[in-house]
C-alpha cells in the first residue's frame, strides 16, 4: 500500500526484554482514520518509508495465503498424498483465485487501465484469458485420449466434476470435451 509522509507518526528504536534493537514506525491505521498501527523492523539500517512498503507487499502476500487457505479450502478440500496431486490441486486453488481477483479488477479497480499495465502487456502476446483456458484445456484432453487406461478414465471423470462445479461463464468455455472411447 502506498504511505505518504502524513500517514507516519514517526519512528522509535528500541531494545526487546531480550536485549534485541528493534524499529518501531508508526503508521495510520487506513480502515480507522482515529486508530493507528506500529510496524517492527529488526533491520535498523531501514527507513520507515522502506520499512513500510516492505510490510505493505508482505502483507498482500498473507492476505493471499489466507484467503486461498481459508475461502478457497487450500489444504482441506483435497487429500492427496502424491506430489503431483498436491502440485496439482494446489495449481487450481491458485488459478480460481486468479479469476476471482481479475474478475474483481474488472469490476472495481480502474488501476488495471494505468500505463503502467500496458506497458507489462507489451511484452507478452495477446491472448484472451477464455482462449488461453481453452487451448489448454485442448491440449490436456488430446494427452488424456492418447493414454487410455482406467488412470485416465478417473481423470477425466474428476475433471468433468471440477468443470461441472465452475461458474456458468467457465463451463462456457469449455463446452462438450472431445472424449474418445
Amino acid at each position: 500500500p502506498e504511505h505518504t509522509p502524513r500517514n507516519q507518526f514517526g519512528s522509535i528504536i528500541v531494545k526487546t526484554k531480550t536485549g534485541i534493537p528493534v524499529k518501531l514506525v508508526f503508521v495510520r491505521n487506513r480502515n480507522n482514520k482515529r486508530d493507528w498501527l506500529t510496524v517492527l523492523s529488526t533491520d535498523l539500517s531501514l527507513s520507515d518509508e522502506e520499512i513500510i512498503r516492505i510490510y505493505g507487499n508482505r502483507w498482500s502476500i498473507e492476505v493471499f495465503f489466507k484467503s486461498t487457505k481459508s475461502l478457497m479450502k487450500l489444504g482441506t478440500e483435497f487429500q492427496g498424498r502424491s506430489y503431483d496431486m498436491m502440485i496439482s490441486h494446489t495449481t487450481i486453488v491458485f488459478t480460481r483465485y486468479i479469476l476471482l481477483e481479475w474478475l474483481r479488477r474488472n469490476e472495481n479497480d480502474d488501476k488495471t487501465l494505468c500505463e503502467l499495465f500496458f506497458r507489462l502487456c507489451d511484452d507478452i502476446q495477446d491472448m484472451a484469458l477464455s482462449t488461453a483456458l481453452q487451448s489448454l484445456m485442448s491440449l490436456f484432453v488430446e494427452q488424456l485420449n492418447s493414454v487410455g487406461s482406467r488412470k485416465s478414465t478417473l481423470l477425466k471423470n474428476q475433471l468433468q466434476l471440477w468443470i461441472d462445479s465452475q461458474a456458468s461463464f467457465i463451463k462456457a468455455l469449455f463446452g462438450q470435451l472431445g472424449w474418445e472411447s
